[in-house]
């Protein structure tokens, strides 16, 4: 007896006691947008007329962060400028214009609390010279640590 009068208050129920995700679904899209307008997202450019030399044992960097990136251009691209910027399209007028754009760019990774690097992308065929032209410059600007970009094999 009691059997069927607890089935009956069961049956009189109706389906209120239903969970209403609509605010769960708002909560996760929030969260989504706020993560997405909170990332950072950092591109290191390349130009691909400059092409790295092979290195047989290099290895990828960890981080991106805090890359000055100064392309060194060999003798057939060089004609308008041997030093340029990461697009390829801004050049050195001198080294003293590569130094003042290292130590702008120094400040700028300086005031995000990152440690700026020189992030050195020498064609191939360029002489150690000029590599060290870049490398002095950087440390005029005070920069004291500089990735050379090597791939590991022509193919990546």
């Amino acid at each position: 007896m009691s059997s069927t009068k607890l089935r009956a208050a069961q049956e009189e129920q109706n389906d209120d006691t239903e969970v209403d995700m609509s605010p769960m679904i708002d909560m996760v899209f929030l969260l989504l947008i706020f993560f997405i307008v909170n990332a950072t997202l950092i591109v290191v450019e390349m130009d691909k007329k400059v092409q790295v030399p092979i290195a047989r044992y290099s290895k990828t960097q960890e981080t991106k962060m805090g890359r000055i990136v100064v392309n060194v251009y060999s003798d057939e691209h060089a004609g308008e400028g041997r030093f340029r910027m990461a697009d390829g399209k801004k050049v050195f007028a001198d080294d003293e214009d590569m130094v003042d754009f290292i130590k702008k760019e120094k400040e700028r990774w300086d005031g995000r609390g990152q440690k700026a690097r020189l992030h050195l992308r020498a064609d191939g065929k360029v002489h150690f010279t000029y590599v060290r032209r870049v490398i002095r410059a950087a440390a005029a600007a005070g920069i004291n640590e500089v990735i050379f970009v090597s791939l590991w094999s022509r193919n990546n």
